[in-house]
């Protein structure tokens, strides 16, 4: 009898196909989704986020080739140029977009590595483009025998590229190499994200004494004062520039946004045998590298979560 019901048992399991890794990913992710919060309201500021960074940029550029020199590497008020154009899109709009890349809920789906590997990228465009910028000031400056760091803009500014420096080398070194242990990143998190929004934050206050100092600068006839068309074009700009921060900074400290725990989902085992707890679709298993270390501490995942 014993053997009888184990070939019925066999023979009923035979018949069932396996199912394809697929359907895992794309259950998972469709759960994800509809477990979103407010999943309207934050495509709208998703959105809002993308066009006032984008407008931003261009406004940024239409300012230095249509008001000003335009742009070159010679040592001239041109090359000046190059350093709001570079800190706009890569200090401020790539930066945001590094920041809140974590909660987009078509990318909970891929492997927490991948996406830290994103992250980082384009932190370290971000700080490329900030860095030439710096090389185009300082060359200006020599080029045309005026003193460097003398102004608050200038100590600010510079105090924020070298912390968003360390910043992303603490990063790559405590989350994105294997040899951290879990408690380490744990302890790092709330520090690395705070400094996160406070290195952003000081990089939208540094754009907007920069480009009100260029102004004083340069708007000598008409003034500054009597509104010529330049001075509002740019005020324009400040104004972009302060509520792509605000809706960057709305983002990314909405708890209810934050990317999600790993997903872990029960598949069937092998024929005759059952599921346990430890038995799982992990998609990220493949990319990441600390998952085991997370399922054994829990508190690792939350804190790694933006």
């Amino acid at each position: 009898g014993r053997k009888r019901r184990a070939r019925h048992a066999e023979s009923s399991v035979s018949r069932l196909r396996p199912v394809p890794e697929f359907v895992w990913v794309l259950r998972s992710f469709v759960l994800v989704w509809w477990k979103m919060e407010d999943y309207k309201l934050f495509l709208a500021f998703l959105a809002s986020a993308l066009l006032l960074g984008f407008l931003s940029v261009v406004f940024a550029l239409v300012w230095v080739l249509r008001y000003r020199e335009g742009l070159a590497w010679n040592g001239d008020f041109a090359e000046f140029n190059w350093h709001p154009l570079l800190i706009i899109t890569g200090f401020v709009f790539i930066q945001g977009i590094a920041i809140i890349v974590y909660r987009l809920p078509w990318t909970w789906k891929c492997s927490k590595f991948l996406m830290k590997l994103i992250h980082a990228g384009l932190h370290t465009i971000a700080l490329t483009l900030a860095i030439i910028s710096l090389v185009a000031v300082f060359d200006f400056h020599n080029a045309k025998k005026i003193p460097n760091m003398y102004s608050l803009h200038s100590w600010i500014g510079l105090t924020a590229v070298i912390f968003y420096a360390l910043q992303l080398v603490l990063g790559f070194v405590v989350f994105l190499l294997p040899f951290a242990p879990t408690s380490l990143r744990t302890a790092v998190m709330p520090i690395h994200t705070y400094s996160g929004l406070l290195i952003f934050g000081t990089a939208i206050a540094t754009a907007l004494m920069g480009i009100t100092e260029k102004l004083f600068f340069t708007l000598k006839t008409p003034p500054y004062s009597s509104f010529p068309e330049e001075g509002i074009f740019v005020n324009a700009l400040g104004v972009l520039i302060v509520a792509y921060g605000a809706v960057i900074l709305w983002m990314a400290t909405r708890p209810q946004w934050k990317r999600p725990f790993e997903y872990i989902f029960q598949v069937p085992q092998r024929i005759g045998e059952g599921l346990s707890d430890d038995d799982c679709y992990n998609p990220d298993l493949e990319f990441n590298s600390d998952g085991a270390a997370r399922k054994r501490n829990p508190k690792s995942d939350e804190a790694g979560q933006r």
